[in-house]
């Protein structure tokens, strides 16, 4: 049993480290790739890779006893799928005007979002503790959206996480219906489908490819941080239970915040740390409080 908790944790922590590459190494590869075809390649890149593990797993007969999707899912997986198209392109139009560390940690604006989605719609309660996060959450994107407090100068960039991230908020609850579904099954048709979708935008849109080798390294990246992190994420549940499992994947935009100074050679200003600070207090309150999390589900 312990063992099987330890082996939960790291898969958990390994998730959200996946997870975390995403923003600085989109940011770099933005110079290659426009932001709606780079949405395609990363969802491609998730889908296309699952795919190849799942054809594995069945070539190996390795028994599964997961459920399929029925026609009665449908209206969700679609809505999934559509949700999925626009989330990564605000997130990539967001990364072209704001700082790769700011976009990581506005994505917990994703906690805040679907929490509010899931009372205004699904009138799911919502307990003090989470009220307490999601007033922290708030304010710490309040002042990660101002590109010069002094003059309350806003960033368009962050506006964009942000409608990211209601997008995701809204996808999450969308996923919640599939929940007890086969979650490979989920994430091929999540990522072909809205790989896809993104890729026959960007090209109406006429967008071009400047350096066909970022092709390739978009599709890793996707496979990685979308496709592998939420694998792993899948299996850390089992071991942990969602709540834990959600509790440890907190980390991911933190993580992300760090590489993307490192990467960047950032010198972050007295406004990001405050946000940290308040972030990291609501990501730990969201984090912790188990009515949102037994439910909640990460892209």
């Amino acid at each position: 049993m312990k063992k099987s908790k330890n082996i939960g944790i790291l898969l958990a922590v390994l998730a959200a480290a996946l997870y975390a590459l995403n923003s600085p190494l989109s940011k770099l590869l933005l110079d290659y790739l426009p932001p709606t075809l780079m949405a395609g390649f990363l969802y491609l890149g998730a889908g296309m890779g699952m795919g190849i593990i799942a054809l594995i797993r069945r070539a190996a007969k390795k028994e599964q006893n997961e459920l399929k999707l029925t026609r009665n899912e449908l209206p969700y997986t679609v809505a999934m799928v559509v949700l999925d198209i626009a989330a990564p392109i605000f997130l990539l139009m967001g990364l072209n005007a704001t700082s790769a560390a700011n976009a990581s940690l506005l994505n917990n604006f994703e906690i805040v979002a679907t929490a509010l989605i899931a009372l205004m719609i699904f009138k799911e309660r919502i307990s003090p503790r989470l009220w307490g996060g999601i007033l922290f959450v708030v304010l710490s994107c309040a002042l990660l959206s101002f590109e010069d407090i002094s003059s309350l100068q806003f960033s368009y960039g962050s506006l964009f996480v942000l409608l990211a991230c209601v997008c995701w908020g809204f996808e999450n609850n969308c996923t919640r219906k599939l929940s007890s579904k086969d979650p490979m099954q989920i994430v091929v048709i999540k990522g072909l489908g809205s790989g896809l979708g993104s890729l026959i935008i960007g090209l109406v849109l006429g967008e071009k490819i400047s350096a066909v080798w970022s092709v390739f390294a978009v599709l890793g990246v996707g496979f990685v941080a979308y496709g592998l992190s939420i694998f792993f994420y899948v299996y850390a549940q089992r071991s942990l239970g969602a709540a834990r499992t959600s509790a440890y994947y907190a980390i991911a935009p933190f993580i992300g915040a760090l590489l993307s100074l490192i990467i960047f050679a950032e010198i972050p200003k007295y406004t990001f740390i405050i946000a940290l600070v308040l972030m990291a207090i609501g990501a730990y309150l969201s984090a912790s409080d188990e009515p949102l999390l037994k439910k909640r589900k990460r892209k």
